[in-house]
């Protein structure tokens, strides 16, 4: 019998959740592990008890030709990372050491690199998560120590980053 690394695993299940977001651009879900066990989850949607890209049938940022990874303030929804931080802090769960998966589907379930936007680095790393696990475009996924963050922002500036999120959307 063959079993999936862990990675993997976790990976799959953040898959999972990508599948109840409501973004037209982008489906992510995002789970967050501490001691070998499931502490929060979130997913792309719209703030709670507002009306998502889905219930109003369009995308605001497609209506608007914004790209990707830009002007996330005029977005309807929170991002995967955000919603599973938030959902933590609502059950008074702490992610200090923890370790976050993300899986982002894409438009049309064609897969993307499931970079953090810079919004979402800061909030990981204020949070005090460790690691970082992303699915990236190839199928595979790519790990991120979040103290490398910080050493490389504090030599460098934050628009140094090679991994950005978004980039390889807005290629097509």
């Amino acid at each position: 019998m063959s079993r999936p690394p862990k990675d993997r695993y976790y990976l799959n299940i953040a898959k999972q959740v990508n599948e109840r977001s409501t973004c037209f651009r982008n489906k992510g879900g995002a789970i967050i592990v501490r001691d070998d066990q499931i502490v929060a989850t979130g997913y792309v949607g719209a703030p709670r008890k507002t009306k998502s890209c889905l219930e109003r049938n369009e995308c605001l940022r497609d209506k608007l030709n914004i790209p990707h990874g830009k002007e996330y303030e005029t977005c309807r929804s929170v991002h995967a990372e955000q919603n599973a931080i938030i959902n933590a802090a609502r059950a008074g769960v702490s992610l200090l050491g923890g370790d976050m998966y993300i899986y982002c589907g894409g438009r049309d379930d064609k897969g993307v690199d499931s970079f953090p936007c810079f919004i979402c680095k800061k909030m990981i790393i204020n949070a005090g998560l460790k690691r970082v696990v992303c699915s990236t475009k190839d199928g595979e996924y790519k790990i991120f120590q979040v103290s490398q963050w910080i050493d490389d922002w504090q030599k460098g500036d934050i628009m140094d980053d090679e991994n950005k999120y978004g980039a390889d959307q807005n290629e097509a």
